[in-house]
């Protein structure tokens, strides 16, 4: 079946390198003898060397991009997010950050703003960066970004996990919903997989019946479930979650990783009420369903499967430490304390602003609860005052 495009119409330069970047998917296509997994669609469309969404050097973050993440919302976010921060490392006794896909680079720098504050700054920031433009785009937030100068000598920028032994803290604010995903079909006996074929200068979803391990890990989500997913029901998996996190977690000798992301446990992830999956694009702050659609100009993404990943690292050896709604964790952090710090003495159109992002990083019906916090844990103790107000580590 053809999807018909329903994201906003493209600019001449936005056509052109769209059409750059599918030519390049439906060559990955005709390589395959005519049918690809949507794992690797995805995967082109946002990490294509030079074509890649995150690949170039056009808006993502912000007003003037696609969509607009926690830290660009109000140092708010960042401010309880360096109160959480510096607990760990005292708890683990370690020196070091490393962030996971920093994005414009401002909630690194904001985090080590606040460090500095609390006289807690890690001897070491390292941020694991994939996007040689988006590595470049935040050192140049480093260098102009006023107060940071001293701070700057303690960033380092890698294109992969640390290759060393290290003790402190991993970051990873929006990154595993960006992590290429399966569409599956339920049907009596079995699941097909969704994949991609051409179709002209387009793309269209194609079934087939799904391999051995698309259908063991299927079957495996269904046997875990309380209530089975119904024939015909429609959703995706991260094939690619325990590699991410065995490799982000792989030298940590002991420590904690902190993963905030909208998603859901696996129970409700794969109710039946949410048949058709989370899956979906973002352009101009629109959510486009259309997935096919302009490869190259618009944000891929699906939400988290937090049992999944609490699995995920279990296998790697690390343990769930704590499972709590975004809203829930920034209070027991002191999101209410870290709000009446800024807003001492700010002039009325700020403290009205920065009550307002307080809202809609609080509200169900903002990111207060389609967002979450895992602590996954190496070597430390269970108990996280951000998981303090309410831990739904038993939801998993």
């Amino acid at each position: 079946m053809l999807i018909a495009d329903d994201s906003p119409s493209l600019t001449a330069d936005e056509a052109a390198h769209s059409e750059r970047v599918a030519a390049h998917i439906r060559a990955l296509i005709a390589g395959a003898g005519g049918w690809l997994s949507f794992s690797r669609f995805m995967d082109a469309a946002l990490y294509a060397p030079g074509l890649g969404y995150y690949m170039t050097g056009r808006p993502i973050f912000g007003a003037e991009g696609d969509y607009v993440t926690a830290p660009e919302l109000s140092p708010l976010f960042a401010a309880c997010l360096a109160s959480a921060l510096a607990e760990l490392l005292a708890k683990t006794g370690g020196d070091e950050i490393v962030e996971f896909g920093a994005g414009s680079g401002l909630l690194a720098v904001m985090v080590l703003m606040g460090l500095a504050r609390r006289d807690a700054l890690p001897r070491r920031y390292r941020i694991v960066e994939v996007s040689p433009v988006l590595r470049d785009r935040q050192r140049a937030f480093f260098d102009r970004f006023p107060g940071v100068a001293a701070l700057r000598d303690r960033v380092e920028w890698l294109d992969a996990p640390p290759g060393d032994d290290w003790q402190g803290v991993a970051l990873a604010n929006e990154v595993a919903d960006a992590l290429p995903v399966e569409r599956f079909r339920l049907r009596a006996g079995g699941c097909d997989v969704l994949g991609v074929a051409a179709d002209g200068d387009g793309f269209r979803w194609q079934s087939r019946p799904a391999d051995a391990p698309i259908a063991e890990a299927v079957g495996w989500i269904q046997s875990l479930l309380p209530d089975p997913m119904p024939e015909g029901f429609v959703s995706e998996f991260c094939p690619g979650l325990r590699a991410w996190i065995e490799g982000a977690t792989a030298r940590l000798t002991r420590g904690a990783m902190l993963v905030i992301d909208y998603g859901l446990p696996r129970s409700q992830y794969y109710h039946a009420s949410r048949d058709g999956g989370s899956l979906c694009g973002f352009r101009r702050h629109r959510r486009i369903e259309n997935v096919l659609a302009c490869p190259g100009i618009q944000d891929l993404t699906a939400w988290v499967d937090f049992s999944a990943l609490a699995d995920a690292a279990k296998a790697c050896g690390m343990e769930t430490g704590g499972f709590a709604t975004q809203a829930h964790f920034l209070i027991s952090i002191g999101i209410e304390r870290e709000l009446a710090a800024l807003v001492e003495g700010a002039e009325e159109r700020d403290r009205l602003a920065l009550n307002h992002t307080a809202a809609t990083l609080l509200l169900p019906g903002e990111m207060g609860e389609r967002f979450k916090v895992m602590a996954l844990t190496r070597g430390i103790e269970r108990t996280l005052s951000g998981f303090a107000f309410r831990d739904l580590s038993a939801s998993l």
